[in-house]
């Protein structure tokens, strides 16, 4: 089989965005919830995509560059996310301290399409590793391709996302017989707190 330059590219792009994005964190913990619950994972998931996308294509543009001589924003970024992980790990162990919230037919309902968007949103743009390493890092490999391969690049690194997120949300759902018992939401939760808390003593100790 002939694989053009072109195929070449657009897959190194896919592979190197599907190995930025894989990494435990916050939104692919929250994502990974919302499937289990079965709660707006569509609107999730189309939300972290475009998200992705966006924020791949402003690092092809050349904003990445202005980006990294602009530290301030990025010390900013950091403090609100750090404070917004810290809130969210509190919540999560709240829900992991109250066996009665841990039942998975209430969890289905239990949020608002709104207050999911949100948190996703907040998740994903309040996080400054996503403009190290998607704005930064993936912006300059990608401008390494030349003028029309940089595109190709990162077209393939958006469509990693799309999958990644997709098997995450849905594949998620199969696990839903076993969060029927509400000590495994406990465990989730519990493990989900551990890790926003983390998450956001990281990024000020950072």
């Amino acid at each position: 089989m002939h694989f053009t330059p072109a195929l070449l590219t657009a897959a190194a792009g896919f592979g190197t965005g599907l190995s930025l994005i894989v990494a435990i964190g916050a939104q692919n913990a929250f994502v990974l919830r919302q499937g289990i619950a079965r709660r707006h994972v569509l609107p999730v998931v189309v939300l972290c995509a475009v998200s992705d996308a966006v924020l791949i294509a402003v690092g092809i543009s050349g904003i990445g560059a202005v980006l990294a001589h602009a530290p301030a924003a990025i010390t900013l970024i950091r403090w609100a996310g750090a404070a917004f992980l810290v809130s969210y790990a509190v919540l999560a162990a709240r829900r992991a301290l109250r066996p009665g919230t841990l039942d998975a037919t209430q969890e289905i309902g239990s949020a608002t399409l709104a207050t999911s968007i949100l948190t996703c949103l907040a998740l994903t743009w309040l996080n400054p590793h996503v403009y190290l390493d998607t704005v930064l890092m993936l912006g300059s490999v990608a401008n390494n391709q030349g003028e029309s391969g940089r595109w190709l690049f990162g077209l393939g690194a958006a469509t990693s996302s799309v999958v990644w997120f997709l098997a995450l949300g849905y594949g998620a759902q199969f696990l839903h017989r076993v969060f029927a018992r509400p000590g495994a939401w406990r465990v989730l939760d519990a493990g989900i707190a551990a890790l926003m808390l983390t998450l956001g003593i990281t990024l000020v100790a950072s």
